[in-house]
């Protein structure tokens, strides 16, 4: 661990060089666990489901980021709750820098940092499909660097609730995908999922402006100081407010051009069933051969009612 200090009977730490280390021990121990998930769960459901090569590697995406975002959510409200942060908002920017942090804090950040680095080698371990890699690659490098500005700028506080936001928002959209590989009807998840990322979306740009754009810019730590650890600078603060904003567009973008695919490919489908509606021949009923009418339901002559022929979704 990094230099700490005991204020009164609690523990304070500060990040330091041997943070390397101990996020490399967790390095390996994610990917063990990551190992143990996708043999002990994933691999059973997917022998039942049947899907293909595609759709197989999605679901073993979208069931190991469950497991990590249901963990990392119910970890950082416990922490958003102990530390108080829920009730007093105002302590998300007061007193910066945050230089010194509970053990609980700091741990979290170094098993998000050894999560993330250990999703790059498990590209190459699950056999990620060439046209996937740069999808995958683009959000786990905006993990990390969120994560590691967080971190590093002593912004650890209003991180933590931008992280809690997003994995909340996150574990929605892939438990909705997993309900629509075990069966493609369910897609009320998905609107679901829509009404929640947007409201993160809005939720983090709010709280960044209201936290580094207000909090920091009238607090009275001004300026530069590396031996303290304070960054808050006009420069800074702008450059990390450019950042928020640009991820949180770009996450918008994507997910407007989801939501638009999704609608062509539902009125593609509604065309398709009204055309093999449409082209089913009418044929006329023969009482000799079919039978006759009774009280207006259809007898054959044996009086037994004919067996309606069910038609195939398309």
């Amino acid at each position: 661990m990094s230099p700490h200090y005991h204020q009164g009977e609690v523990t304070l730490y500060h990040y330091g060089w041997k943070d390397c280390a101990t996020i490399l021990f967790y390095f390996f121990i994610a990917i063990i666990l990551h190992a143990v998930v996708q043999e002990y769960l994933l691999d059973k459901v997917n022998r039942r489901l049947h899907l293909s090569k595609s759709k197989n590697t999605k679901f073993n995406e979208s069931g190991q980021l469950c497991v990590f975002h249901l963990v990392s959510s119910v970890w950082g409200l416990y922490i958003l709750i102990t530390e108080g942060y829920l009730l007093h908002p105002s302590s998300l920017w007061e007193n910066y820098p945050h230089v010194n942090l509970r053990f609980q804090v700091k741990f979290f950040y170094l098993t998000q940092l050894a999560y993330w680095l250990h999703a790059l080698p498990e590209l190459y371990f699950q056999k990620v499909r060439k046209e996937e890699i740069s999808r995958q690659l683009q959000y786990i490098c905006l993990y990390l660097l969120h994560i590691s500005a967080a971190y590093l700028l002593n912004l650890s506080r209003v991180g933590l609730v931008l992280l809690f936001l997003q994995y909340v928002s996150e574990l929605g959209f892939h438990i909705a995908r997993l309900f629509y590989f075990t069966d493609e009807s369910h897609q009320k998840m998905f609107d679901l999922w829509a009404m929640s990322f947007v409201f993160t979306r809005m939720s983090t740009l709010t709280l960044m402006f209201l936290a580094v754009g207000f909090g920091l810019a009238r607090s009275e730590n001004q300026g530069l100081d590396l031996e303290i650890g304070n960054f808050n600078t006009v420069l800074i603060r702008m450059t990390v407010l450019l950042l928020v904003c640009l991820t949180q567009s770009w996450l918008l973008w994507k997910f407007i051009r989801f939501q638009l695919r999704r609608w062509r490919e539902f009125r593609h489908e509604q065309a398709v069933r009204k055309k093999a509606a449409a082209k089913q021949p009418l044929r006329p009923l023969k009482r000799d051969s079919l039978g006759h009418h009774e009280n207006g339901v259809l007898k054959a002559e044996n009086g037994a009612s004919p067996r309606t022929k069910k038609l195939k979704s398309p």
